[in-house]
């Protein structure tokens, strides 16, 4: 009891509270708006709970997708606790569970049928835009919430045990798994909508795999300079950053001089650069992205901790 009221302390907490919220409303926003008025079932747990939804309809018996969201995602959940670990199962119990009351609070607040017009069936009115709404929307959503280590819940939590059981990236992850979904759609739509359910998930894939690597983006720094201890203090005192140091002789006149390593950040990175312009520091500098870090690199107050 006590280790949970430390947690609900800490900032990081509430931070994370409020950004799993927020990804959320807008992923249920995707689905309310784009997903379900076309009728399309991309791969996810939403496109099967379309279905399910549509067939019981058909059968005269009534559900609500936004239940069949939560009866599917809470059969998953109890997987995401078991086999990916407690935070990213907690946080999925929170996401999964608030997606379809999210859904009924769109509903609610601004119902599609305000903002169509006569003879629309949908919001784009064609099966593409909304395709590309909705996948783009949810990629973005995907990709912050997988950031803090949580999901959207369903689709995710399957992608997430690949991803980590098979060292699969998380974007083909995402696409198998909802490949397998997507053709449960035969029971309810054509084979037109179907394919573009798959092309879909397909996107959904990639887009995802684009984004995270581009918020996981950092650079790779190697500088090498005969003031290298000034640039080191800058990089450990003022960036809060580590760095490795190598002792390298140069091909071509046989000198020895020592080469600065290190992993920053795109704003670490521009302000390295103005030090250096600015306090006229002469060397040889090369740099490149790097998409993945494993480890402690994040860990920025452990690092203050050791400064002080």
């Amino acid at each position: 009891m006590k280790d949970i009221l430390q947690i609900l302390k800490t900032w990081k907490f509430w931070k994370e509270l409020i950004i799993m919220t927020v990804g959320m409303t807008v992923a249920a926003a995707a689905v309310y708006y784009f997903l379900m008025p076309s009728k399309l079932v991309v791969g996810s747990i939403t496109g099967l709970s379309i279905v399910i939804g549509n067939l019981f309809a058909a059968a005269g018996i009534g559900i609500k997708v936004s239940q069949v969201i939560v009866i599917i995602n809470a059969i998953l959940l109890i997987l995401a606790w078991v086999l990916i670990g407690k935070e990213f199962g907690a946080k999925t119990v929170y996401t999964a569970l608030i997606l379809g009351p999210l859904v009924d609070m769109w509903e609610k607040i601004l119902p599609i049928e305000s903002l169509l017009e006569p003879g629309q069936t949908s919001l784009m009115n064609d099966p593409w835009f909304d395709l590309l709404c909705f996948v783009l929307i949810l990629s973005a959503s995907q990709t912050i919430l997988f950031h803090i280590n949580a999901s959207t819940g369903g689709l995710d939590i399957l992608a997430k045990i690949i991803n980590k059981y098979m060292h699969v990236d998380i974007g083909a992850a995402v696409t198998v798994a909802g490949a397998i979904i997507c053709c449960t759609a035969f029971a309810i739509n054509p084979f037109r909508l179907v394919v573009i359910g798959l092309i879909g998930t397909w996107i959904n894939g990639l887009t995802l795999d684009y984004f995270t690597a581009g918020m996981n983006r950092r650079k790779r720094v190697c500088i090498i300079s005969s003031r290298h201890e000034e640039i080191r203090k800058y990089i450990i005192e003022d960036l809060q950053r580590g760095c490795s140091l190598y002792n390298v002789t140069g091909g071509y006149n046989g000198h020895q001089n020592t080469e600065i390593q290190a992993l920053l950040t795109q704003d670490e990175f521009a302000n390295l650069m103005n030090y250096i312009k600015e306090n006229d520091i002469h060397g040889f500098i090369t740099a490149g992205n790097v998409s993945e870090i494993y480890g402690e690199w994040n860990a920025k107050t452990n690092k203050k901790k050791k400064i002080r």
